[in-house]
């Protein structure tokens, strides 16, 4: 391979403790870190267990990820603040922009506190597409307009970031505006570029700075290249990194999904999304992992991963939380949004 896959593979585990299988897997050179899932969690105690004995299997620091957005996309939810889906926000923001903009604050810092505090270094979190007409996005967006997206994304990037959580927006170029599901179909949003760059791209151009990583989407965009935005030099290299000056880490989305299956099998998968400029992949499916690493040849071992800038500070103890009156409030305030009107 012409661009190392040491240290630039995020893995799947298959439940709540770690088998001397994945023992084996989380050494693997290729082993950046792990994404987690339902099945990996039962309470905060197990959680927090779990992501120490991650970094003692593996012998360094991984970089521990999850999906923890609110709504109908939040993994752990016994024991944690009940998360409204980032829509609701949207709809507050019709009328109350101000009320709107503290909620996302509150959300992202939330959010943050709570992984952070069980161990888990980051979510790939927030959703910057439009709430258009995807299956699969749909009120995991903040908004339609890219008006009310950028001060709502902005206010909840600050709730992350006071919480010392590093942020990623998703999913890179827009995956709003095409209903086709990536996860179970191929996608192609066949909109001229002038259009998807006017209003797709304007929530990440703008957002940029307070952004720490990127998630590629699996989604053809024939007006500037025949591949997935993923395996596309032109999206990753020239566009983002180039035009757009982002200087972030840029992650492929899970290498499982329907549309990745553009690239061939699991490998050539990872090869191509590397080769197009994606500092790490996605696995997410223990079964896909065990395909995977048993088609990479040897690999240096690498201390220090590319994905260590993206390590998470757990800035406040459970007891200083205690001892915090607001927040109890801001936990109330979300779990109410959650259940009211809005939601």
């Amino acid at each position: 391979m012409s661009v190392t896959a040491s240290g630039r593979v995020l893995i799947g585990l298959v439940g709540t403790r770690i088998s001397p299988a994945e023992e084996e897997l989380l050494q693997h050179p290729a082993t950046g870190g792990v994404v987690l899932f339902t099945r990996n969690y039962s309470d905060r105690h197990q959680l927090g267990e779990l992501c120490c004995a991650i970094h003692n299997a593996a012998g360094k620091k991984m970089l521990i990820t999850v999906d923890h957005e609110g709504g109908r996309v939040q993994r752990f939810r016994e024991g944690f603040t009940r998360l409204p889906a980032l829509a609701v926000l949207g709809r507050v923001f019709e009328k109350y922009p101000e009320r709107a903009s503290d909620l996302a604050y509150r959300h992202g810092r939330v959010m943050a506190t709570e992984l952070l505090l069980c161990g888990v270094d980051m979510s790939f979190a927030p959703v910057l597409d439009l709430n258009g007409d995807s299956r699969v996005i749909g009120d995991r967006a903040f908004s339609v307009k890219a008006e009310a997206i950028i001060p709502l994304g902005a206010h909840y990037l600050a709730g992350m970031h006071d919480a010392g959580m590093k942020t990623c927006g998703k999913h890179f170029p827009g995956h709003g505006s095409v209903q086709a599901d990536s996860h179970v179909s191929n996608v192609c949003d066949s909109r001229p570029l002038s259009i998807i760059e006017a209003n797709d791209i304007e929530t990440f151009r703008a957002l940029m700075n307070g952004l720490d990583s990127m998630m590629m989407a699996h989604v053809v965009y024939p007006g500037a290249d025949e591949k997935p935005a993923g395996y596309s030099r032109y999206w990753t290299r020239e566009y983002l990194r180039e035009k757009l000056g982002f200087k972030g880490i840029i992650f492929s989305d899970d290498l499982g999904m329907h549309a990745a299956g553009f690239a061939g099998k699991l490998f050539d998968r990872m090869h191509a999304s590397l080769e197009a400029g994606c500092d790490a992949v996605l696995v997410c499916k223990p079964e896909d992992v065990q395909e995977l690493y048993s088609g990479i040849a040897d690999l240096e071992p690498d201390d220090e991963t590319i994905l260590s800038c993206l390590q998470g500070r757990n800035t406040l103890t459970g007891a200083e939380l205690e001892s915090v009156g607001e927040w109890r409030h801001w936990q109330q305030s979300l779990e109410s949004l959650e259940k009211s009107q809005w939601a």
